[in-house]
């Protein structure tokens, strides 16, 4: 069990550093706008997150009808949520060199409502997903997008200063 939670946090890792990557690479070649970077990291997000809760999931045909549905309503919930906070992220990267103690404070008071913001996305999620997994595979459903989550969310903040 042990190998198997590892092989997934690296693909995890694996599968999320491509659209960071790719945006970068993109942004030295021609710049772009923060919505078509965040459009590309957002696609490409959405389809390893997709990828590896197939693999992880496994499904009968039942279930997956049930349940991609619902998880698709869940991905436009959290990516409004991932916009609103990109958009925060990219302003207090764009002013850093002149930002005050309101704009820090700006800054992770946003971060800490968005992880509020995503815990009860989640919290609603489960008991959507509880229907039509069961508890069980409910439960593995939100610990795999979490662990997803988390490696997207170590990539991000890795990119924003520190306040000094």
């Amino acid at each position: 069990m042990r190998h198997a939670l590892a092989l997934l946090t690296a693909a995890c890792i694996i599968g999320i550093s491509i659209p960071w990557i790719a945006a970068e690479q993109s942004l030295s070649v021609a710049p772009a706008s923060m919505d078509e970077i965040m459009d590309v990291i957002r696609t490409e997000m959405q389809t390893n997150r997709r990828d590896v809760m197939v693999k992880n999931l496994k499904l009968t045909n039942e279930q997956a009808v049930k349940f991609w549905p619902v998880y698709d309503a869940y991905q436009k919930e959290q990516n409004a949520i991932m916009d609103a906070h990109l958009r925060g992220v990219q302003q207090f990267i764009e002013n850093f060199e002149s930002l005050d103690d309101a704009g820090a404070l700006s800054l992770i008071k946003a971060h800490l409502d968005r992880d509020d913001k995503m815990t009860s996305l989640r919290r609603k999620a489960l008991g959507d997903f509880q229907k039509s997994l069961g508890t069980k595979l409910a439960v593995r459903a939100i610990q795999i997008d979490r662990r997803l989550s988390l490696v997207y969310q170590t990539q991000l903040v890795a990119k924003i200063p520190l306040s000094h």
